[in-house]
């Protein structure tokens, strides 16, 4: 995991009735997850995310706004925008998905909405103020652990 310039890496193994291969780079936060259907296959680890640039932009949060701009990488070939509200406050992650891990964050739980798109830059760049670390951490407990 890549959280702003400093790098850390975390594993979490766990079994999951489902799941989804591929990254997610959220700006401030990257992870992979890989799956496996056979008995203690999760021996090995997931593979690092890809830093190589595959061509698709998206835009991501960094707490005071959503316009920046991520060049994605690896499988990532999806923009994500989601949104949960907790506690009063309203969070928006954007970012670069890998198609698969999108479509399985759609039944993220509290999320209101989570959506994926195609084209460079599809996910809009409206400036969001409030906190989204919450939702980060949800997206990302989800996928990992789900």
């Amino acid at each position: 995991m890549f959280l702003g310039d400093i790098s850390d890496k975390g594993k979490i193994k766990d079994c999951a009735a489902d799941c989804a291969d591929g990254s997610m780079n959220l700006g401030i936060v990257k992870s992979s997850v890989a799956c496996c259907n056979t008995d203690r296959c999760n021996l090995l680890d997931a593979p690092d995310p890809s830093n190589v640039p595959n061509g698709k932009k998206c835009y991501y949060c960094d707490g005071h706004s959503c316009s920046n701009i991520l060049s994605c990488s690896g499988t990532e070939d999806r923009c994500l925008t989601a949104t949960e509200t907790a506690g009063g406050l309203t969070a928006v992650v954007k970012g670069c998905v890998s198609k698969s891990i999108c479509e399985a964050g759609r039944s993220v739980r509290n999320v209101q909405s989570a959506s994926c798109c195609k084209g460079n830059l599809c996910n809009g760049a409206k400036s969001i103020t409030q906190s989204f670390l919450f939702l980060c951490c949800s997206l990302l407990s989800f996928i990992l652990l789900h």
